[in-house]
């Protein structure tokens, strides 16, 4: 049979309970990703009352009304994550008002898809800055199949959202043993200076040999990635070559999130970066292998660092001088290759997690119009 078309806000209901008693602290504070995630906060908050902030109870939904600046997405969340937090005055929480008819997993999933994101790209109203406020929420145009329908659908990407938070908490504890293994070592061993294990490489692709499809950028995440910049008309000849087991940064770390923007190449492909960036790699002493400085420059003292020793006024920069003052301590090679192990093994089920969450993404629409079909052809 033929599906009714609805408005949403037939189905959801604007929550406003602010954190008066002050019940929910610092820590409780969460903000939403344009990719529909709950995640801690990125805000300066460390001299904010909280009085004013709203509390997210289980099952209840929050959006960013600012749609510019998100990458043509919606900063979304649905709590589902086992607890209550709080988020800023400006987002909106709302809930599903009647969940005999609608379900608010349900909701997530088309909530979560690409369509979603377009269409409140396309309603959001401003100037300067783009809204997408409660009204357009509520005019939201849904079609809502039997309960049943929803539920089995609901089943389907549970049961994949629960293997892939499994999957991630295996994820973790890898990460927690190697982090605690970098702390004795630490406390126990004293620490050099690894400037006279580093040099820098200044190799240039002036005859061309490799193309565009070796640029890279690098994120804060540590990681080589496609670059974002235009390069259409770009001479490559300038570029830097950065070959297997090298290392390559940025050396501005203002606007960066607190962060410093440093990766290193532990693939078989060599790949090329502007020659804005800074290249080099361990001299052949066989005392520091590549993977175990990595796992120093990964973690988040090393951010905090970088940052504390970054200089200049309207950008700082974390220099190459900066770069050889760094001390660490230098375990035995094979106490390095042990933990370079348990660490490349992180690194990849880190990306099979990355993995699993796109699956997840990429899900939602086809879940959304099976169950449409479904109940159309009931």
């Amino acid at each position: 049979m033929a599906l009714t078309k609805h408005k949403l806000g037939e189905f959801i209901e604007r929550i406003d309970c602010r954190n008066s008693d002050l019940k929910y602290g610092i820590d409780d504070v969460r903000g939403v990703s344009n990719t529909k995630e709950i995640q801690p906060t990125k805000a300066n908050i460390s001299n904010r009352s909280f009085v004013r902030f709203q509390i997210v109870q289980e099952r209840e939904f929050v959006f960013n009304r600012r749609t510019t600046r998100m990458g043509e997405k919606i900063g979304l969340g649905y709590n589902n994550i086992g607890k209550t937090f709080i988020v800023t005055e400006d987002y909106i929480v709302f809930h599903v008002s009647d969940e005999s008819i609608l379900l608010p997993d349900y909701l997530n999933i088309f909530f979560r898809r690409p369509e979603f994101d377009r269409y409140a790209r396309w309603d959001s109203w401003g100037s300067a800055t783009e809204f997408f406020n409660w009204e357009e929420m509520c005019d939201v145009p849904i079609e809502i199949p039997p309960l049943p329908v929803q539920q089995k659908y609901v089943n389907v990407y549970n049961a994949m959202l629960a293997n892939q938070r499994a999957y991630e908490s295996g994820l973790e504890d890898l990460r927690l043993t190697c982090d605690v293994y970098i702390e004795r070592l630490m406390c126990d061993l004293p620490h050099e200076a690894i400037g006279q294990y580093l040099e820098l490489s200044s190799e240039k692709n002036t005859e061309l040999k490799y193309g565009i499809d070796a640029v890279r950028g690098i994120s804060i995440e540590k990681r080589f990635i496609s670059t974002k910049a235009n390069m259409a008309g770009v001479s490559l000849k300038n570029y830097y070559i950065v070959l297997p087991d090298k290392f390559a940064y940025v050396p501005v770390t203002s606007r960066n999130g607190e962060k410093i923007s440093l990766a290193h190449n532990g693939g078989d492909d060599p790949y090329l970066c502007s020659s804005s960036y800074v290249v080099f790699g361990l001299k052949n002493n066989g005392k520091l292998l590549p993977g175990y400085l990595n796992i120093f420059f990964s973690r988040a003292e090393f951010d905090r660092y970088a940052r504390f020793n970054s200089w200049g006024s309207a950008r700082e920069t974390f220099d190459w001088s900066e770069i050889c003052d760094v001390k660490i301590p230098i375990p035995d090679i094979k106490i390095q290759q042990y933990l370079v192990n348990i660490y490349t093994v992180y690194q990849l089920r880190r990306e099979i997690n990355e993995q699993l969450k796109a699956q997840i993404k990429d899900i939602c629409p086809i879940l959304i119009k099976g169950s449409i079909e479904e109940a159309a052809n009931a």
